[in-house]
């Protein structure tokens, strides 16, 4: 049977599937089970996109049935799949399905682009690639990626980043093997990356979104249609998102005062920043850093 096709326009974008707005992690990435996302919606996830996520799949047992930009391919062997950002994509697998998500948000990767170089882009094309006899390989690391993901240790953070690096590069030798096309982008996409990057490099210091258009070459109206389209956010909102990430990783994994977060993330007063974080989050700098201390 063929399943109906959907415009564009209808399909979904979702952050993880089934929340349309909030990233539930304080982390540049999301670890979970295939079946503990997938058994609450009956083993079918719907048609859907990301648009500054990207996600790995890791079918280690049972089977998948995949949907990528309406081309359909069946995993009956573990194998590994790459989800680019804004991929329509949908999946229904079998109840006794084992494996992982990994869920990169568009900072991580951009990260771990620029220390992979120009001449190694990843994560650009949906593709799969079965794991073969590097299946004990990608087990360990998807493991110990799930395990250290539930914790909170010391160099967390660098060990999490360390780890999707190794799976990116693993997939980065079979895409060099296989030799697979560069899918082409949408434009609105392309500046939607830059303007990731640019964000990156350039929120500690409170630049205007004249500023950041102007970078990009393009205007500011333009640039809010481009957030708009894609995010359903404003260009305002994805840098303000980008800020208050940063404060709350700041809040919960180290141990600097407002004050010295404050000044770190640009503020020229501790006040301004408190009013910043309450007005985006609902809560002061130190109610949320109370409130995670006894999650």
């Amino acid at each position: 049977m063929t399943t109906p096709q959907l415009a564009s326009q209808d399909i979904p974008v979702y952050k993880l599937y089934g929340e349309a707005f909030a990233w539930p992690t304080l982390d540049l990435m999301h670890c979970e089970s295939i079946p503990e996302r997938s058994r609450l919606y009956v083993w079918e996830i719907g048609r859907h996109r990301h648009a500054d996520l990207a996600q790995l799949l890791y079918v280690r047992q049972g089977t998948a049935d995949l949907d990528i930009e309406g081309r359909h391919t069946r995993i009956e062997t573990p194998s590994m799949l790459i989800v680019p950002p804004m991929c329509v994509h949908g999946f229904r697998f079998s109840e006794n399905v084992d494996g992982y998500v990994f869920t990169l948000a568009l900072p991580l990767l951009e990260r771990i682009q620029q220390e992979l170089g120009a001449n190694h882009p990843m994560l650009l094309t949906p593709e799969c690639y079965p794991v073969g006899p590097d299946k004990g390989y990608i087990d360990m690391l998807s493991d110990t990626l799930n395990r250290e993901y539930q914790t909170v240790a010391p160099a967390r953070d660098l060990l999490l980043r360390s780890l999707t690096s190794a799976l990116i590069v693993w997939l980065g030798r079979q895409i060099l093997q296989e030799k697979t096309p560069e899918a082409p982008r949408d434009r609105g996409q392309l500046y939607l990356s830059a303007f990731a990057r640019l964000i990156e490099a350039q929120y500690r210091d409170h630049w205007s979104i004249q500023q950041y258009a102007d970078r990009l070459g393009i205007t500011t109206t333009h640039l809010n249609t481009i957030c708009r389209r894609v995010l359903n956010l404003t260009a305002l909102d994805v840098l303000h998102q980008r800020v208050v990430l940063e404060a709350k990783r700041s809040l919960v994994y180290t141990t600097l005062g407002i004050n010295e977060i404050a000044d770190l993330l640009g503020f020229s007063e501790a006040t301004y920043f408190t009013r910043f974080f309450k007005r985006l989050t609902g809560f002061t700098p130190k109610d949320f850093r109370n409130t995670r201390s006894t999650d």
